[in-house]
């Protein structure tokens, strides 16, 4: 494999349009992309990046980019659109702070990342994460292939339309969440939040702690394995196929289609004579 020669610059600013454009094999420390000019797209279309204490203060600085190594750096509001349309990045160490920050990306791995963008992470595929702190609306709008561990999040919409997501070790502080999603297990959780994983398919919860009112409507192939619940009223109407093993009270269930929910206890089952599916959900308490 032939060794690559990175061009080195360091402690320079960049604050022109399209500064580096087209540029490969670079290694990038204590370089800003600031100032009065306002210029975007800095290292548009460029190859091979190490990037290493930068400062991103202006829009659209990486697109369709393959190969980044991003640490100890810093992404501003300013910088908006940041890295949309590339592959192979990986992020470590580093505040993303730009609203819409990644989109269209693939074989993406944060490690250690405090992020604050709204829209963050939408249609992209094979994402590792570990170690982040995120606030955002709409998190990983439909994303595909993911693995998320010690994932602190604070936000709406998340989750939605995502396939093929394990979560673990995590506290999830949302609403609609899991909304229409496929395919997730979420493993050793908090997940706080009103109407969770409506209109989802094959969800699996394992060890989890779920708080909130309304769960698990219109879902398929639920699963809840040696979980609690906490203030969940009106859970699983028109569900189907639910395996449910719940280690605490549930506030009330209504309506469930099919399957079996076992509780500690259930303060309240609601069937009503108006349902549009007739219950043949085996509902136990322990």
């Amino acid at each position: 494999m032939k060794k690559i020669s990175f061009e080195k610059i360091i402690d320079k600013t960049f604050p022109n349009e399209r500064d580096l454009y087209n540029h490969h094999d670079l290694y990038l420390e204590n370089v800003r992309f600031s100032g009065v000019e306002d210029g975007e797209s800095a290292l548009k279309e460029s190859s091979n990046l190490v990037i290493k204490k930068c400062f991103f203060d202006l829009r659209y600085p990486l697109w369709h980019v393959d190969n980044a190594s991003i640490s100890d750096s810093v992404f501003t509001e300013n910088s908006r659109a940041a890295i949309w349309y590339s592959n192979n990045i990986f992020i470590s160490n580093s505040k993303m702070y730009g609203i819409k920050a990644l989109r269209e990306c693939k074989k993406v791995t944060l490690l250690d990342v405090d992020v604050k963008s709204p829209e963050f992470l939408w249609k992209s595929y094979n994402i590792v994460g570990n170690n982040l702190n995120v606030e955002s609306e709409y998190f990983l709008l439909e994303s595909n292939y993911i693995s998320l561990t010690n994932l602190n999040f604070k936000g709406k919409y998340s989750f939605q339309y995502t396939k093929n997501l394990m979560i673990s070790n995590s506290n999830l502080d949302t609403k609609d969440c899991f909304w229409h999603s496929e395919n997730v297990v979420i493993r050793n959780s908090i997940v706080k939040g009103e109407y969770l994983a409506w209109y989802s398919k094959n969800l699996t919860f394992i060890n989890c702690e779920i708080i909130g009112t309304q769960p698990f409507c219109y879902a398929k192939n639920l699963k809840l394995i040696n979980c609690t619940m906490k203030d969940c009223d009106l859970s699983f109407e028109y569900s189907k196929n639910i395996k449910a093993d719940i280690n605490s009270n549930i506030t009330s269930i209504k309506n469930p289609i099919s399957g079996e929910i076992r509780a500690k206890k259930i303060d309240k089952i609601i069937l009503t004579n108006d349902s549009k599916y007739p219950c043949k959900c085996k509902i136990i308490e322990k």
